[in-house]
């Protein structure tokens, strides 16, 4: 019974070492990372251009054709001027009419392409206005981490 006991009491405490041994191995290895030191500063805008988006829409309208030979502006104000309302119906009827597709564009803003230089170094950014002369910056310093 002596050798038993002894034979437990000196597995236990290989096992345990064997145990914390392989634990220990299995741990990645634990990084640091230190707090960054952030502030805030100002740097010179050198250029902001628009960025635009051109939308393309399609649009039913009427156009006319006049039968009559084109006339000079100020004598088509006279005569419109004179004309009564259903002389201009009859003049309506007299021209050919149609719907025809026409096409428009529009352009938007939708973004800032903005120049910038922070201690003689050039920066660029895209930003959702104009930042006018000077830009708010967010200055952060971390070291790197070994690897």
């Amino acid at each position: 019974m002596s050798f038993t006991r002894n034979l437990a009491a000196f597995c236990l405490p290989a096992g345990l070492l064997a145990a914390a041994v392989a634990f220990a191995q299995d741990t990645p290895r634990e990084v640091v990372l230190p707090a960054e030191n952030v502030r805030y500063d100002y740097a010179q805008v050198l250029s902001v251009r628009p960025v635009y988006q051109t939308l393309r829409t399609t649009a039913m309208e009427r156009v006319c054709d006049p039968r009559e030979p084109a006339i000079s502006a100020t004598l088509a104000r006279v005569m419109s001027a004179v004309r009564s309302r259903s002389a201009a119906d009859r003049a309506e009827e007299a021209s050919s009419c149609r719907m025809e597709p026409v096409l428009k564009e529009h352009r938007r803003t939708i973004a800032y392409d903005v120049d910038y230089m922070y201690r003689g170094s050039k920066f660029r950014t895209r930003m959702d206005r104009d930042p006018g002369n000077r830009l708010r910056i967010r200055v952060s310093i971390a070291p790197q981490p070994f690897d």
